[in-house]
């Protein structure tokens, strides 16, 4: 295949690609590497949501692309029983295959709608997605600093930049740092610059020093909040989520999405709902990921590596120690390489997530339990 002409699109290298010289060194001992770089789930789903699938009968027909009336119900009633918030499930949500790939579109869906905005506003400590989003739209990724307390700076967003911008990108709680960010307040910055605030909360059931929230209890104008079953659930290889809000923005992105062909597959649709339905297992979900938390930052801090319990999500952000900074790299990085070849602990370096995180690294326990003991054990000395 030719290379592209120009100036063409080359898309970069995948964050996590570059993680091999991590996994070499972690598979030297003896037990083999422990991966704790991605927020992929080890547990296994609820066994009512594996039935479902394949007891829907639609196989044979094309499902709805803005979900099966199934589906929408059941994520309402999720909505009202979590958050207190309600909703039209007909004109005010609509199905996405998994959040991911709504992150990345969305930019490209709104560009067409207002041609005269370019500026995507996300973190500038986050997810990368939220900017590739923007970049494969042919927008503007401008970063939106944290204030001392690690929320959103909205003052530090220049009039310019407001003006031009598509969307407002806010994440809570964090990833990867954990934060958990007061929606109310993007909600009310969004509405008064006429900005639409995206909220991702994905994470919204690990909330760990407060109740859970969403963005849609400050109301549904200018928001839209997204969902996914990929972290509540444990269903990321089911591809199932949800986007909640505006009802003039549900529907013409339901239309635009329709036409492109996302579609849920009929029998996740089917098994997305049941999931939606099920609180008992995401409940024992919660006292797993939490118990794993402060396990893993225990072990770290008795190695002198301080780590904290974030306010919310399943992830250590945690800090390189000084001794780890001036060999060439990022201390990050070198942190990173540290627990790999001495505690067998694969983990993501913070600079995946933004230059701010150079110095830190990103820990996920989404390993068993004793497989994060056996990392403890490592980093004690005591194997």
């Amino acid at each position: 295949m030719r290379a592209p002409e120009g100036d063409g699109f080359v898309p970069p290298d995948y964050p996590f690609d570059k993680l091999a010289e991590f996994s070499e060194l972690a598979e030297k001992l003896p037990g083999g590497a422990v991966d704790l770089s991605i927020g992929t789930p080890c547990d296994p789903p609820a066994p009512a949501v594996v039935a479902a699938l394949s007891s829907s009968g639609a196989e044979r027909g094309y499902p709805p692309s803005a979900g099966s009336a199934e589906l929408r119900q059941a994520a309402a009633r999720w909505l009202e029983r979590r958050f207190g918030v309600q909703l039209s499930p007909v004109d005010e949500l609509a199905a996405c295959v998994g959040s991911k790939e709504l992150v990345a579109g969305l930019p490209h869906w709104l560009r067409l709608r207002s041609p005269a905005r370019d500026t995507v506003l996300y973190p500038s400590l986050s997810y990368p997605t939220y900017e590739m989003g923007a970049v494969l739209a042919g927008c503007r990724a401008v970063r939106v600093p944290a204030g001392p307390d690690g929320r959103l700076d909205y003052g530090a967003i220049s009039e310019r930049d407001a003006s031009r911008a598509l969307c407002l990108w806010v994440n809570s709680p964090g990833n990867p740092a954990g934060q958990i960010e007061e929606l109310s307040e993007a909600a009310a910055w969004g509405r008064a610059h006429g900005v639409l605030v995206l909220s991702d909360e994905c994470y919204a059931e690990f909330s760990w020093s407060s109740p859970p929230h969403t963005i849609l209890e400050s109301g549904n104008e200018g928001v839209l909040a997204l969902h996914s079953l990929s972290k509540r659930s444990n269903l990321a290889g089911l591809r199932a989520g949800f986007y909640a809000g505006d009802g003039d923005l549900v529907s013409y992105l339901a239309a635009v999405r329709r036409h492109a062909g996302f579609i849920v597959p009929g029998p996740v649709q089917h098994a997305a709902a049941v999931a939606f339905d099920d609180d008992e297992s995401v409940v024992a979900q919660r006292k797993a990921y939490r118990e794993r938390l402060v396990a893993l930052a225990e072990a770290l801090t008795l190695a002198s590596i301080p780590a904290q319990v974030p306010a919310g999500a399943f992830y250590l952000w945690v800090k390189a120690p000084d001794r780890f900074a001036g060999h060439g790299s990022g201390s990050g990085f070198e942190l990173g390489r540290y627990l790999a070849e001495r505690a067998g602990a694969i983990v993501s370096p913070g600079e995946a997530y933004g230059p701010e995180g150079a110095d830190y690294v990103r820990l996920a326990v989404v390993q068993p339990t004793e497989r994060l003991a056996l990392v403890a054990d490592r980093l004690a000395g005591t194997l």
